[in-house]
């Protein structure tokens, strides 16, 4: 009898348990429910970014700040565009002024002005819409505008140069559009294998003839220096010459002398004859005076 009873009180009590859950999650499904609508009129714009204020589907011309903003659902919306420094790079391919292919890859450091984020959005769109249909092209068509105007060597050699001007003619080309270009710059430049082949072939024709021409200047250096060696040997016998007198020439003759005269060899080998023995008043030879006794 009391068993009965306890299971008659435990099947009362289940539907009101289960009744009290219910309840519960359904408080809590309705406290979601209204958190959700609370947030839905109110809008994050995070760091970095403008938001486009959209009233019915009409841009606004004021953008709204970093921050928490209140809106209405269903009548206001707000798109997100980021006007931090964006970096956009992409090969491309030019013809210089002497028709050579010229491939370029640049890189673009691009931003959205904070001011102009509402026009640029209802001109083009958001950032996707803005490299796509504009930043893109107009990097290409500059690129081939300003390589149209230098030749292939002039391309490298000056290469500042053709960076400043493609950078200024792309500034100019955006501005229009509401974008600001903060840098760009030509990380790769490099032509056709035949142009760099025909490149190399002159470099080494251009060192053949510097090698030429430097050997040709040293012959002529040396053949001036053998002249004017010729010339100062010419100058020096003929000045010789000039003063060569035979009182010279006898005085130079005695410094030299040793004081011996030479000696006359006859047909005889063993008769030898000293010159001083033939002079006036010398003594005669010893055969000579023997012969005479």
């Amino acid at each position: 009898m009391d068993s009965k009873g306890v299971d008659r009180d435990h099947a009362s009590a289940d539907p009101l348990s289960r009744l009290g859950a219910a309840g519960l999650a359904g408080w809590v499904l309705l406290l979601l429910l209204g958190l959700a609508l609370l947030a839905s009129f109110w809008v994050v714009v995070p760091a970095g970014s403008r938001g486009v204020w959209l009233h019915f589907g009409q841009v606004q011309p004021h953008p709204l700040g970093e921050g928490v903003h209140f809106m209405v659902p269903l009548v206001d919306r707000v798109e997100n565009l980021t006007v931090r420094v964006q970096k956009q790079e992409i090969p491309t391919e030019a013809s210089s002024e002497d028709l050579q292919d010229v491939f370029a890859d640049v890189a673009v450091n691009w931003h959205i002005p904070a001011d102009r984020v509402a026009q640029v959005f209802q001109r083009i769109g958001r950032e996707t819409a803005v490299v796509d249909r504009v930043l893109n092209p107009a990097i290409e068509e500059t690129i081939k505008a300003v390589m149209a105007h230098y030749r292939a060597e002039a391309v490298i050699t000056q290469r500042d140069q053709v960076k400043a001007e493609v950078d200024q003619a792309l500034r100019d080309r955006l501005r229009p559009y509401d974008l600001a270009v903060d840098d760009v710059a030509l990380t790769t430049i490099h032509f056709s294998q035949q142009f760099r082949e025909a490149v190399e072939a002159k470099q080494i024709a251009e060192q053949e003839a510097k090698r030429a021409e430097f050997v040709a200047r040293r012959a002529i250096r040396e053949a001036e220096i053998e002249i004017n060696l010729a010339r100062g040997k010419a100058e020096a016998h003929r000045l010789l010459q000039s003063t060569l007198t035979t009182e010279v020439l006898r005085y130079q003759a005695l410094q030299k002398w040793n004081g011996h005269l030479p000696l006359i060899l006859g047909t005889d080998p063993s008769s030898v004859i000293e010159l001083k023995d033939l002079m006036p008043g010398a003594n005669p030879p010893p055969s000579e005076a023997t012969s005479g006794g």
